[in-house]
């Protein structure tokens, strides 16, 4: 380096420390990126720039990465820390080829691995990005652009404190030189691919370019599909082509979003400042998944669980933060008030009518639209859900948007279409105790400035907040496995719905909502609630609760439930200590120490975060109850019972394993209950512990509820073989309310019609009724059987006389 450029970034380094607010993608490079500081390094940058390069050595240092400034020494010799992938353009000229000693650099280093087999110098991609404003559609400026000196001067003064420096993957020149060779040509090949790279990564953090509304808005009425539609309307409704192409352009105005870069950039501002003041401190996991999809050009559809109006908030500031595109978001109509509607549209929302039964013209703009956002390339969030869950479980998926993501692939979109499931949860959801009125048979309120208004003013510290990406699923690949015709079906001017089309589409739609529960995120207040609530007068001494939450964090990091899901790192007293502050227990002193409780309505508000993780111990829990209720047993009884009760709690539940896998799950939590002492295995026979027992009972009673229902259906089913669906439905919700009041079970969903249409679902699945209805008598009376020895003898009694009642009304 010449000693006039020296002194130029030495001058430089004041004012960029002042005016330059760096964000560093991924937030923790080293662990999330796998950099081995013991290897050499060098950092790869899209142009030459020593803003950029000063940029990037702030960031560097701060994450404890070698300073770019400082040659590297490999073997002796010194040589730069960075290249050039392509050079600085001037005001006069632009040249992007690679500058010369970047090609030297490159050459030289590939040289020495053809020399030294041991060596493995490790290339990190960096991109500094001042912004990310994506333009405009009709603006001709490159995604990637080198600014020149007065550019970049303007960018550091107007961009500056929305600055990030991007770094990828490692690429190993040990893996490229055995791969590809060392020779000169290789390095000139390296440095094209990389400004490929550099390019995406620009495009994956940007988005793709924004329309003007009006122009899309026009595109989308003189479309042909749109046109036949609005003929269609004319003809039906007898009205002019005027009023029916303005009632298009009515709905289209309705339906479409109108997003902004500004209202993002200074969202992301005011959103900062209220997770800090709502949480304390947001877990992100499975980002970097994401990030590479982006990247690879996939067409990326976000499917979140919907818990809270906070979700959507939270989810695009997470991409955000994380180097991403905030999505379009299809929010409900009810949304749409002002002065809400028109900032949820500025971020991106579009909204949709609750139904479009009958509207033949609205849901085929609607199509449109969607197919128009993928076409661009927009991501797309959506909750397939359909509402907010008010009893924490995931609810069934509605599969309208998700057939109209597929329909949009069947006009033959280039790039491939992957869904993102993603698990969002929180210590606090603050519209817990609505839900739980609305349970109790009170209307929902509709949303307007007045209820947000009253809802700002019980801001306060609710614990941390979690987002999981789950595993993705590619549409490609997934169809192609469960449809391998669907590529004859592709017809650019979107016909009609193939045959395939909806058995697929069920199909997809569990798989998306298992991937969602895979992801789940456990923490101390679901934990604490699950131990109390599985307690019979919700209340544990503090040192017996510590117990439970040590046992279930065992079983969750020593049997671990998927590959996305997570456990704190905390221990069980750190856990229950944090939950304490959350307010939310009635904590008392004796003299022999505290004891934790809930009163009546927190235990029902509580139901709602025990019912977010509930799915995690399912399998757990009905091992421990069946071992409770029968003392002892061997493995193979117990593999058995799980057996036949498991395809109820799979469809109920969304659970990931499937049926072969069960004889090796439930081996592996009878060995981890084993080594925490909680039960005892003597050859093939499995018995309780007696010294823990209270660990076992109150493990086992988390799914006691939920066997409970089953064992309601089952005993009516073989009380009246010939009862049909709708009956089975009635009938089962009735007892269980009844069942409810005289034991005390305050689950809102323990008596949740839409849980025993599920299950009548999954007997039909597993034969246990016909396509006919008819009942199979045999394997009926061997399930109830087996559910009523799994039951409280005297739940097992209301039940029978709730049915024997039942039948004499």
């Amino acid at each position: 380096m010449s000693s006039g450029q020296s002194l130029f970034q030495a001058a430089l380094k004041l004012p960029l420390s002042a005016l330059v607010k760096g964000t560093t993608i991924p937030s923790n490079p080293i662990e999330d990126l796998e950099i081995d500081l013991s290897k050499p390094i060098v950092y790869a940058l899209p142009f030459r720039s020593d803003v950029d390069l000063i940029t990037l050595r702030s960031q560097a240092l701060h994450w404890g990465l070698p300073d770019p400034f400082e040659p590297v020494d490999i073997n002796g010799q010194q040589f730069s820390r960075y290249v050039f992938t392509s050079t600085r353009p001037t005001v006069m000229a632009n040249d992007y080829d690679a500058p010369a000693e970047s090609k030297v650099l490159f050459s030289q280093l590939l040289a020495l691995h053809g020399e030294d087999s041991e060596l493995d110098v490790q290339l990190i991609p960096v991109s500094v990005m001042w912004g990310r404003k994506p333009g405009k559609e009709d603006a001709v400026r490159p995604h990637l652009e080198a600014l020149n000196g007065p550019q970049k001067s303007l960018a550091v003064l107007f961009s500056g404190r929305d600055c990030m420096v991007r770094m990828s993957p490692v690429v190993s020149l040990r893996y490229m030189a055995d791969k590809h060779g060392t020779e000169p040509a290789i390095a000139q090949k390296l440095s094209r691919v990389a400004r490929i790279h550099f390019s995406r990564q620009k495009l994956a953090a940007s988005g793709p370019k924004l329309p003007n509304r009006q122009v899309l808005v026009d595109r989308l009425v003189q479309s042909p599909t749109i046109q036949r539609a609005i003929e269609e309307e004319m003809t039906s409704k007898g009205i002019t082509k005027e009023k029916a192409q303005k009632e298009a352009e009515k709905i289209i105005d309705e339906i479409a979003a109108d997003f902004s870069y500004g209202l993002i950039k200074n969202g992301e501002r005011v959103l900062g400042w209220l997770w800090n003041r709502l949480y304390q401190g947001l877990n992100i996991n499975n980002a970097s998944t994401v990030r590479k999809l982006a990247q690879d050009g996939h067409e990326i559809v976000y499917v979140p669980c919907h818990r809270s109006h906070m979700d959507y908030l939270l989810l695009s500031y997470v991409l955000y933060k994380e180097g991403m595109v905030p999505p379009h978001i299809a929010a409900g109509i009810n949304l749409n008030f002002f002065p809400a509607g028109q900032i949820f549209r500025r971020g991106g929302a579009f909204f949709i009518r609750r139904s479009f039964k009958g509207n033949k013209l609205y849901s085929t703009i609607f199509r449109e639209y969607l197919s128009e956002l993928f076409a661009k390339g927009y991501s797309v969030e959506y909750f397939s859900e359909g509402g907010r869950s008010r009893t924490g479980r995931l609810l069934q998926a509605k599969t309208g948007m998700l057939a109209m993501t597929v329909q949009a692939m069947l006009r033959g979109l280039n790039r491939p279409v992957t869904l993102v499931p993603v698990y969002i949860g929180y210590e606090h959801v603050m519209e817990v105790a609505t839900y739980a009125k609305e349970l109790r048979g009170k209307r929902k309120e509709k949303e307007n400035a007045g209820l947000v208004l009253k809802t700002l003013r019980k801001l306060r510290n609710f614990g941390k907040g979690y987002v999981n990406f789950g595993e993705p699923i590619p549409l490609n690949g997934f169809l192609n496995e469960h449809a391998p015709e669907w590529r004859q079906d592709i017809d650019p001017m979107g016909g009609a719905k193939p045959q395939w089309m909806n058995p697929v589409i069920n199909q997809l739609a569990n798989k998306m909502m298992t991937n969602i529960n895979d992801a789940a995120a456990t923490n101390a207040l679901t934990l604490c609630a699950t131990a109390l609530l599985a307690s019979r007068q919700r209340a544990l001494s503090r040192d017996n609760l510590v117990r439970q939450i040590d046992c279930y964090l065992q079983l969750l990091r020593n049997v671990g439930y998927s590959s996305t899901f997570t456990v704190p790192k905390d221990s069980a007293e750190e856990l229950v200590t944090h939950a304490e502050s959350l307010e939310k227990f009635v904590i008392e002193e004796d003299s022999m120490g505290a004891i934790v409780s809930l009163d009546r309505q927190q235990s029902i508000l509580m139901t709602y975060y025990r019912n977010n993780i509930i799915h995690l111990f399912a399998l757990p829990s009905l091992i421990a109850q069946t071992l409770i209720r029968h003392q002892n047993c061997t493995k193979q009884q117990i593999v058995e019972t799980v057996q036949s009760i498991y395809p109820f709690l799979k469809q109920e539940l969304f659970l990931g394993s499937d049926a072969q896998e069960l004889p090796e799950l439930v081996g592996q939590y009878l060995d981890e209950l084993h080594r925490q002492s909680v039960i005892a295995i003597n050859d093939d026979i499995v018995a309780i512990n007696q010294a823990n027992t209270q660990i076992l009972l109150l493990l086992g009673s988390t799914i006691s509820e939920t066997l409970q229902r089953y064992a309601i259906a089952m005993n009516l089913l073989v009380n009246d073989p010939e009862l049909g669906k709708s009956d089975l439905e009635k009938r089962s919700q009735d007892i269980a309310q009844r069942l409810g009041r005289l034991n005390g079970v305050n689950a809102p969903e323990f008596f949740d019609k839409g849980v025993f249409a599920s299950m009548f679902s999954t007997l039909k699945q597993e034969q246990y009724l016909n396509l006919e209805g008819d009942c199979d008598i045999e394997k009926t009376q061997l399930l109830m059987n087996k559910l009523n020895g799994l039951v409280h003898p005297e739940v097992k009694l209301t039940i029978e006389e709730s049915i024997a009642r039942s039948n004499e009304e």
